[in-house]
C-alpha cells in the first residue's frame, strides 16, 4: 500500500506543488494550511510522514511537532527558511526526523521522504528478536518494535535507526558521523550536534533515569555505544 504523507504548508501555491510532486512519486497526500488542522489530521488519518512548514499562521511548527509526538511516532520532515544550527537543533529536539531549508529542490524533498520512510519500514527484515541485558531490551525487527523492561516503546524512525545501529555490535563505539551515515545514508553540516538531540529524546523513552543512562552510553570524544550485552 502507498504511504500517506501529510503536507502542512500555509502558502497555497507551494502546498499544491508539494501535493502534486508527492502524488506523482506514488504517495497518498493530505494537506493542511494551519497547525490546528495538521494536528487534527495527524490524529484522525494517522499518516506515515508529515512534511511540516515551521512558519504557520496559528502556531509555530515546532509546537505542532511537540503536540503530534504526544500521540504518534510518525516521521516528521521540517521545512523552514531558518538556516542557523541552533534552529535545526530545536527542530530535532521537537521531534523532527529530518530538516530541509528553503529554497529547496523538489527532487531532494522526494528523496528525503523516500529515505525516511525506507528507514521506518526497515528494508530487509529479520525474524530474530535479539535481547540485551538479560531481557531488559528486546528489538523485534519484523514488527519494528522495541521493548524495554517488558514495555513497548514507540520510537520515531530516526530513534529506531540509532538504537538498532548501536545494537548491531553492543559495546562498540559509534562516532556521530558514522551513526548519521547508517541512519540516513548521507551527512549534512552540523549533524554532529543534532544527533545528540535525537539521543536525548531516545534516552527519555528507554532509560529509567536519562541523566544516568545505562542503555545508550556516551563515550567522551568518541560517540555512543550500547551499554547492555547481547543475551545468549
Amino acid at each position: 500500500m502507498a504511504a500517506t504523507v501529510l503536507v502542512v504548508e500555509d502558502e497555497l501555491k507551494l502546498r499544491e506543488l508539494l501535493r502534486s510532486h508527492l502524488q506523482r512519486a506514488g504517495y497518498v497526500v493530505l494537506t493542511a494550511a494551519s497547525g490546528a488542522e495538521a494536528i487534527n489530521l495527524a490524529r484522525s488519518a494517522a499518516p506515515e510522514l508529515m512534511v511540516l512548514d515551521l512558519r504557520l499562521p496559528d502556531v509555530p511548527g515546532e509546537e505542532v511537532a511537540l503536540d503530534v509526538r504526544r500521540f504518534s511516532d510518525m516521521a516528521i520532515l521540517m521545512l523552514t527558511a531558518k538556516t542557523a544550527q541552533e534552529d535545526r537543533i530545536r527542530g530535532f529536539e521537537a521531534g523532527a526526523d529530518d530538516y530541509l531549508t528553503k529554497p529547496f529542490s523538489l527532487r531532494e524533498l522526494i528523496l528525503r521522504v523516500q529515505a525516511i520512510l525506507r528507514r521506518g519500514r526497515g528494508g530487509e527484515i529479520s525474524s530474530v528478536r535479539p535481547s540485551f541485558g538479560d531481557g531488559e531490551l528486546v528489538v523485534d525487527e519484523a514488527r519494528r518494535e522495541v521493548f524495554v523492561r517488558g514495555q513497548l516503546v514507540e520510537l520515531t524512525p530516526t530513534e529506531w535507526g540509532l538504537l538498532t545501529s548501536l545494537a548491531q555490535i553492543p559495546g562498540r563505539v559509534y562516532a556521530r558521523s558514522e551513526l548519521i551515515n547508517r541512519v540516513r545514508g548521507y551527512e549534512f553540516e552540523g549533524y554532529e550536534r543534532t544527533v545528540d538531540s535525537h539521543i536525548k529524546n531516545l534516552r527519555h523513552k528507554i532509560e529509567d533515569d536519562p541523566r544516568q543512562p545505562r542503555i545508550v552510553l556516551t563515550v567522551l570524544k568518541g560517540g555512543y555505544r550500547l551499554g547492555l550485552a547481547r543475551d545468549g
